[in-house]
């Protein structure tokens, strides 16, 4: 089984989500049912890539950063998070209450520590504060463990 996480931007604008969704797609059809995906299921490319693995038949196994992540995710995104949430193979919950930029980081290690690829949904651009992507995409590489940059050419933000 191929272990492989996810860490992206969110907020997408429409039609970078929508090629964002054919790359992350296209990444995990490679493997079928022999992969388990990892996720934290905040909006844009968390869930992009955990109904990829979902839909692909594969396992999702999902990282909690703190007890009151949940809450601090737009209240339009809580039904598809519960939905993914319950169809998760497995939950990891972090000791974190508050959901912050350290739980965030410290949950985008956890995943790193526990795959065997990432696959970054990133501008290249450096984070906008700790726990961002660029922050995890940094990690992952001084691990070495292999990372896929998914990002439309000439897309932003």
């Amino acid at each position: 089984m191929r272990r492989i996480a996810i860490t992206g931007h969110r907020g997408l604008p429409p039609e970078v989500e929508r090629a964002v969704e054919e790359g992350i797609r296209a990444r995990v059809s490679e493997f079928g049912d022999s992969l388990v995906g990892l996720s934290c299921l905040a909006d844009g490319a968390d869930t992009i890539f955990a109904r990829a693995v979902v839909d692909s038949g594969a396992s999702l196994e999902v990282i909690v950063p703190a007890r009151l992540y949940r809450a601090n995710l737009p209240s339009s995104h809580h039904a598809i998070y519960d939905a993914l949430l319950a169809a998760a193979a497995g939950v990891h919950r972090l000791p974190h209450v508050e959901s912050t930029p350290q739980s965030h980081l410290d949950a985008g290690r956890h995943m790193v520590d526990h795959s065997d690829e990432l696959i970054a949904v990133w501008d290249g651009r450096p984070p906008r504060g700790p726990g961002g992507t660029a922050d995890i995409v940094g990690y992952a590489r001084e691990r070495k463990r292999p990372v896929t940059v998914i990002w439309p050419q000439g897309a932003r933000r």
